[in-house]
């Protein structure tokens, strides 16, 4: 727990032979015409229920203000405290979770279809422990303190980490299949997370600083991060939304993949980009934060069965309202302080998918 931010200025498919996946979730369950607009109108709701997170989002915090105030002051910004509350601080952190939250679950759909592994998140590239890595460069041997600062490692880190982890899966005659980047990302995590700990443990004054980011927290974030964070995660979004078809296709296997007309390593390589871009992007700004890439996905195909192109839409949805509901919670349980949303997510987000895993089997993608 920590005191907020303004506390202290008062004082965010199919499986391969597995036909039966197909009829999963409620959203799966129609087909045509019936099926799409069942989908369209989960999106609808999706979105709205986003919104509402948000406004919660804008209007509850450490700091009581009520509604009617919160409303006019969103509208009309006049300079006074409660005007300086809503749009330095409450704003660009809900901003910050939309983004955050929209790139981890979309990154998490996009790591499990690529390794087709149900367990998959997108730290298992590497991305979360180089960022990290990153970070602990920046604090430890550059002095850096402030979170835009260190963003930029983070997010050389995390880049650099998916290059070598590509590499190291590719090497050799045979391409990057996904069990050989899964157990190259497993190697490269290992050694990140050895240089880290090394690095931190003899360096006191770095562990401190660390601890703080490692945690994942959206307070103190402003809007120069939001903006900073944007480009990247934008183009991830669009990579990984043009890679969907592809991945439909390789659910079947590469083979079959092929046959149907897809380069499979331009679609592994593009898809890594991504996943690197929005996990990166969104550690980069915010700090590891679990669960979220690794539940949301399934809950996306409870819904809508294994088409990535749904999926991908809705865990772009799922997601914020997770990560927002999350730091919004943490805002009520914490007062006067505040539980970082790091701490909240893995609280709701573990007990979520254990009941997602009792509910159906997973199988592989």
């Amino acid at each position: 727990m920590s005191l907020s931010v303004e506390s202290r200025v008062v004082q965010g498919q199919q499986p391969q032979e597995q036909p039966a996946e197909t009829a999963t979730g409620p959203g799966a369950r129609g087909s045509g015409r019936t099926g799409a607009a069942l989908r369209g109108l989960g999106l609808a709701v999706g979105l709205a229920a986003l919104v509402l997170v948000g406004l919660l989002s804008v209007w509850v915090g450490t700091r009581g203000i009520p509604f009617t105030a919160t409303w006019d002051a969103l509208w009309n910004p006049d300079g006074s405290e409660t005007s300086v509350i809503i749009h330095d601080y409450r704003i660009p952190r809900t901003l910050l979770g939309v983004l955050v939250g929209l790139a981890l679950g979309l990154a998490g759909a996009l790591m499990q279809a690529l390794t087709r592994n149900p367990l998959a998140d997108p730290g298992m590239l590497g991305v979360n422990l180089g960022a990290s890595a990153g970070v602990v460069v920046a604090i430890a041997f550059f002095g850096v303190a402030a979170p835009l600062g260190y963003v930029w490692f983070a997010l050389a880190g995390a880049a650099a980490a998916s290059i070598g982890v590509y590499l190291l899966g590719s090497s050799g005659r045979k391409l990057a299949s996904p069990e050989r980047l899964v157990v190259a990302g497993a190697a490269v995590t290992a050694v990140l997370y050895a240089f880290n700990w090394a690095v931190l443990l003899l360096n006191p004054r770095a562990f401190d600083q660390f601890r703080f980011w490692t945690v994942g927290s959206l307070a103190g974030r402003y809007y120069d991060i939001v903006v900073m964070a944007l480009p990247f995660i934008g183009t991830g979004l669009v990579l990984a939304l043009v890679l969907a078809p592809s991945l439909n296709a390789l659910a079947m296997g590469d083979q079959m993949g092929r046959a149907l007309g897809v380069n499979v390593g331009r679609t592994r390589a593009l898809g890594a980009v991504a996943v690197m871009l929005l996990c990166g992007a969104a550690t980069a700004a915010a700090g590891p934060i679990g669960f979220v890439g690794l539940a949301v996905p399934h809950i996306a195909r409870f819904v809508v069965g294994p088409d990535q192109r749904w999926v991908f839409a809705y865990s772009m949805l799922i997601a914020p309202v997770l990560l927002l509901g999350s730091d919004v919670l943490g805002r009520v349980l914490g007062a006067p302080g505040e539980l970082q949303v790091g701490i909240v997510t893995a609280f709701i987000g573990a007990p979520l998918f254990i009941a997602l895993c009792r509910r159906r089997k997973l199988v592989m993608l």
